[in-house]
């Protein structure tokens, strides 16, 4: 009776084993197709990018525009945040450690970057608002020097929580810059004081620019209903709101990552990419396509820089050609 329990047991830890390895083989597999995927859709993203800052910088108008400037703000900051968050994600997936004073300049880049956004939006709306409700004054109001001086004070106002919770570190724990630690954003936790600064900075981020949506796209929809006239340019500009609407509920689902990393990090890797794919890649990859596509004006300067593009690269490829022709012509001759 003995042998056939020491038989069975040994082929259920060989199934066990083979079951194992197949399963070690299918999480490798799934990582790597993510992680090809994400490559490749930035790569296609950072072309679009390039594009659209192309068509920026060759088109004085826009350049004069409060909007265009805001979005090509905009398309720079999420281009910065995808580079650091995707350099980060891999930091903590492959244990590669660093610094601290690197890894909180990382942590610094990414929590800045995540949140500008938002306020970015909102400054958007805001400048529909005046186009439609205040149209007379909004030439004056509304300039791209004000649309940079506007995105340089998010950015200067969003550094004081972090020179807080810079303070606070230093204060807590002195060596804590000596040292190499795996970079995450939960990495550089020493004091819950730092949790408490972290959940305020958020909350104040997405209620007021929640409020801010909220009460531009009412003002805007007040208009189009009494006057007639402007209802058609009312009418675009609060879809052109309710864009922005869906860009900062796609910014709201890079929260998910945020608050599951807790979980991911002891989980299989895949669950970790596939985190960082779906509610921080895909967000900041769509956002800022939607509005570039769905904008008269950028849509037909960038179908006019990629036909161009397209163009320049057939006139090379036949070029090429005859001179392969007459190449192999003398050849023969």
């Amino acid at each position: 009776m003995t042998l056939p329990i020491m038989i069975n047991s040994s082929v259920l830890h060989n199934n066990l084993t083979q079951e194992s390895f197949t399963n070690s083989k299918v999480t490798v597999y799934t990582m790597w197709i993510i992680t090809a995927l994400i490559i490749v859709g930035f790569c296609f993203f950072f072309y679009y990018v390039t594009v659209m800052l192309n068509v920026f910088f060759l088109t004085p108008e826009l350049q004069q525009t409060a909007r265009y400037v805001l979005f090509v703000c905009m398309l720079i900051n999420d281009t910065s945040y995808l580079i650091v968050t995707f350099f980060m994600m891999f930091a903590s997936l492959y244990l590669l450690y660093v610094p601290v004073p690197l890894c909180y300049i990382l942590y610094t880049v990414s929590a800045m970057t995540f949140r500008v956004t938002p306020y970015n939006l909102a400054a958007m709306a805001v400048e529909q608002y005046v186009a439609i409700c205040y149209p007379l004054r909004h030439a004056q109001l509304c300039t791209p020097q004000r649309a940079k001086a506007a995105f340089t004070i998010i950015c200067l106002v969003l550094m004081i929580p972090y020179v807080a919770e810079l303070c606070v570190m230093f204060s807590s724990f002195t060596n804590i810059f000596h040292l190499y630690i795996v970079c995450g954003l939960r990495s550089l936790i020493v004091n819950n004081f730092q949790n408490i600064i972290r959940s305020i900075d958020l909350i104040l981020c997405f209620s007021s620019v929640g409020l801010v949506i909220i009460f531009t796209y009412v003002k805007i929809m007040l208009v189009a209903l009494k006057a007639s006239s402007q209802s058609s340019s009312a009418s675009k500009a609060g879809k052109t709101v309710l864009v922005h609407t869906f860009q900062f509920l796609l910014c709201l689902g890079s929260l998910v990552n945020t608050l599951t990393q807790a979980f991911s990090l002891q989980a299989a890797a895949p669950i970790h990419v596939t985190n960082f794919f779906i509610f921080t890649y895909v967000p900041r990859f769509l956002s800022p396509l939607i509005y570039g596509i769905r904008d008269d004006v950028l849509r037909k300067h960038f179908k006019k820089i990629v036909l161009n593009l397209i163009s320049t690269r057939e006139r090379l490829d036949t070029g090429s050609n005859i001179k392969t022709w007459r190449v192999s012509a003398k050849r023969r001759c």
